[in-house]
């Protein structure tokens, strides 16, 4: 078909515009608004074309998008949250830009889809706003931003008992904890393996282990509410050994025992925890052996009787699983220990970290060759000396002192020679009790301090011995006027708000015998005997001597 074509005609309602195939307008506004239609003429047949329909142009202010967040219900780490940005008109033509927080770059993104999906890793509030573009330079105005509230997920925990390290045909108990005190149902891996024996319960237990359920074991919860699910625990090596295990049984003294001295036993096991201890002596038969809640046995004040031999074993668990005995060790007990003693300031067996510690060696008039000499939970003997410390003859200084000096000191010579040993605690906590550092003495006075590391407004605390109440004091110390053997014991007290001390054993010895205290007690007794007595006396030194009496 030939021709030329001679022009179009782009019309708006019934007015010609302009001849040619397009008709821009530049920068549109509501005058422009209305029905376009155009056709075409030319010089040939057909000499025109049918007129077109209408197009309805409708000019609008600049748009606004609006950010829509899916899912609405509460987030929490590890969720996948979906972003739309909705231009409140059509979709069509459009290109979408995301921008995080104050950010000035947008988020790279897929332009062409008005959907961003986000898996959020951190807790806190982050705010998204989006704009969109037509062409090469019309925007939109920006949305308001959205913000974003992240939540922790709840974790969840692996707790084993009675340890992670464990023997062959004990029971084992291993329990999945979440926060939150929710109800949840429970999945456990091993190996990273779902273990579906488990049955979806909180605990799983394994009756009689074995080495084939060794392994790493973690678990998470699921249910219906938010949080749907808990993140997974982190995994807890269970090991299980082949052999009992035996216990290590060592004295915190070397050598012979001096009598009056205080000796610690330590049945000793490396492998695990959770053990009850059981004590032996030559003397004694199982059926009067001695529990105890931790691996260290004290004789606090040696006698001849303590001679002799010592075992011990553990057990744990229900039901109850027993190590081998302990090798036996002897203690022998020789004669009194020398008069002196260890100095302690401040004179407390209680103190916080971080405090200042003097001990030093008194009593003797020659003090060449005391050292101090301790005994911590490293369960090794050794001089009170280290980077930390300094020792000048029989003084030992610390600066600042960690839980890691608690343990048992004592003023040792060259000879052997030692002091009564102090049990000296030290305290990560807020409140320790003002107790005395060596025995009382039977019939003294007695007051007992709960001191704090910041003082509270309210001083009042409670004071325990053995683990029952005793009193309650406004004053925040106690007082027995007259103390007896009856009142020896464990003792620490507590306060509502700071917390508890740690315990310490105080000790009670008899009062020392003299000639004036027995008369004063015959005189209350009775008068009639006193005199008597010392009529006795009167009458045995004026006898004749016998020899001179022989000679008469």
């Amino acid at each position: 078909m030939s021709g030329v074509t001679s022009g179009l005609r782009i019309i708006n309602v019934s007015v010609k515009l302009k001849e040619g195939k397009k008709y821009e307008i530049s920068n549109v506004d509501q005058s422009d608004e209305g029905d376009y239609s155009c056709k075409g003429t030319k010089s040939t047949e057909p000499r025109y074309s049918e007129t077109s329909d209408a197009v309805r142009l409708t000019v609008s202010d600049k748009p606004k998008p609006a950010v829509r967040v899916e899912p609405q219900s509460t987030i929490y780490t590890g969720d996948t949250v979906t972003l739309i940005c909705e231009p409140q008109l059509s979709l069509t033509g459009w290109k979408f830009l995301w921008y995080k927080n104050t950010q000035s770059n947008y988020l790279t993104a897929d332009e062409n889809t008005n959907t961003i999906s986000i898996t959020v890793s951190n807790t806190g509030t982050e705010e998204y706003k989006c704009i969109a573009r037509r062409g090469e330079t019309y925007y939109t105005h920006y949305s308001d931003p959205v913000k974003i509230t992240v939540r922790e997920r709840p974790k969840a925990k692996v707790k084993v008992q009675p340890a992670e390290h464990v023997f062959i045909r004990e029971r084992v108990t291993l329990t999945c904890d979440i926060e939150g005190g929710d109800v949840w149902s429970y999945e456990w891996f091993k190996n990273n393996k779902h273990l579906s024996e488990a049955k979806r319960r909180k605990k799983y237990e394994i009756s009689n282990v074995d080495q084939s359920d060794e392994g790493d074991y973690s678990c998470k919860g699921t249910k219906s509410t938010e949080p749907r699910y808990s993140e997974t625990s982190d995994a807890v090596r269970l090991t299980v050994s082949a052999v009992r295990p035996k216990p290590e049984l060592t004295s915190s003294l070397e050598g012979a025992v001096l009598r009056g001295d205080s000796v610690i036993l330590e049945c000793r096991l490396d492998e695990s925890s959770g053990w009850r201890f059981y004590w032996f002596k030559h003397t004694q038969i199982p059926q009067n052996e001695i529990k105890t809640e931790t691996h260290f046995y004290i004789i606090r004040s040696v006698s001849v009787s303590d001679e002799g031999q010592y075992w011990c074993r553990a057990v744990r668990g229900n039901p109850a699983y027993y190590t081998q005995y302990s090798d036996v060790l002897w203690v022998n007990v020789t004669a009194t220990s020398p008069p002196v003693s260890l100095i302690i300031s401040p004179s407390r067996t209680q103190h916080f970290t971080t405090d200042r510690l003097s001990l030093s060696c008194e009593g003797q008039s020659e003090s060449t060759g005391w050292r101090v000499r301790r005994y911590t939970h490293s369960g090794k003997v050794s001089d009170c000396s280290s980077d930390r410390r300094s020792v000048t003859g029989s003084t030992c200084n610390i600066s600042s002192i960690s839980t890691s000096h608690t343990g048992v000191y004592w003023c040792q010579s060259e000879s052997g020679g030692r002091s009564s040993p102090v049990n000296i605690t030290v305290h990560n906590g807020d409140v320790i009790l003002e107790s005395p550092v060596h025995a009382v003495t039977d019939g003294d006075s007695l007051t007992l301090r709960c001191l704090y590391h910041s003082k509270p407004s309210n001083l009042t605390a409670d004071f325990y011995k053995d683990g029952f109440l005793l009193q309650t004091q406004t004053t925040g110390e106690m007082t027995i006027s007259s103390v007896s053997k009856s009142d020896e014991g464990l003792y620490h007290c507590k306060h509502s708000e700071k917390g508890e001390s740690p315990k310490s054993w105080i000790s009670v010895r008899g009062a020392p015998f003299s000639v004036l205290s027995l008369l004063s007690s015959l005189l209350a007794v009775s008068p009639y005997l006193l005199v008597s007595i010392i009529l006795g006396v009167k009458c045995y030194r004026a006898r004749p001597n016998p020899d001179e009496a022989s000679r008469t």
